[in-house]
């Protein structure tokens, strides 16, 4: 494969990172795009977050604040590195993902649904809390995700999403731009499959400004919403209404 061509993955999707897609021709691209990178992805994570992705994780769960048993679900569970750690807090994980590679891929022993978390498969207030790693800039539309998790979730439980973004310190954001768009393609494409990790980067112009997506988590039903930010990811946690 040459520089200027463009992967072909699985599905027969191909790949152009100067492109971002929307509707269902993102959720194809996304679904092919982490079923081609699923058996080298948590390598690829470890070495381009220095190993920070399980600290943020850690913050994650415990900004969660669910109790011993409380079952929570791993929305695009990925691998399953939220679900070890919900596993390992004596809670209950359930995870889902609409890539079946990387259901495949995963090391985990929960419980794993291959769904679309915009229609999960689930009744409503079922489950106490839901965790998400790195996949809100992967959704076809956030508005329906909120109000589906918003539905899933019991009055009262608890999410914690993490996802990438740009540092507000200035200087911290220039150095962030160029080892995000400059260095991880070619970690990537050293260990895995680089043209999908010079996408990855770019989909985080498909996030929308922190006012915005606090409006629209408060729109679905949550309340005690707030966002701490590290170099290079960001937790939101938020707390289901109780009505």
């Amino acid at each position: 494969m040459n520089d200027h061509s463009s992967p072909v993955l699985n599905e027969g999707v191909t790949l152009d990172p100067d492109h971002l897609p929307t509707g269902d021709e993102k959720r194809r691209q996304v679904r092919s795009l982490f079923d081609t990178i699923a058996p080298r992805y948590d390598l690829v994570n470890r070495v381009m977050t220095f190993g920070l992705d399980v600290r943020w994780r850690n913050a994650a769960l415990k900004r969660l604040g669910a109790s011993g048993g409380s079952v929570i679900l791993d929305l695009a569970c990925g691998t399953g590195d939220f679900c070890r750690g919900i596993q390992n807090d004596g809670m209950v994980p359930i995870g889902l993902d609409l890539s079946m590679g990387m259901l495949a891929a995963a090391r985990t022993d929960a419980a794993l649904v291959h769904a679309d978390i915009l229609q999960m498969p689930l009744p409503d207030s079922s489950v106490d809390g839901a965790t998400c790693g790195f996949a809100l800039r992967n959704l076809v539309e956030l508005p329906g995700f909120f109000n589906e998790v918003a539905r899933v979730v019991r009055p009262g439980g608890r999410i914690a999403f993490l996802d990438a973004c740009e540092p507000d310190n200035k200087l911290l954001r220039f150095g962030h731009g160029i080892y995000f768009n400059r260095v991880v393609p070619v970690i990537g494409g050293l260990l895995s499959e680089g043209r999908a990790y010079r996408y990855l980067p770019k989909s985080l112009a498909y996030l929308p400004p922190w006012p915005e997506m606090q409006e629209r988590l408060r729109d679905a039903g949550f309340d005690s919403i707030e966002r701490e930010v590290f170099v290079g990811a960001q937790l939101i946690t938020a707390t289901r209404v109780n009505h």
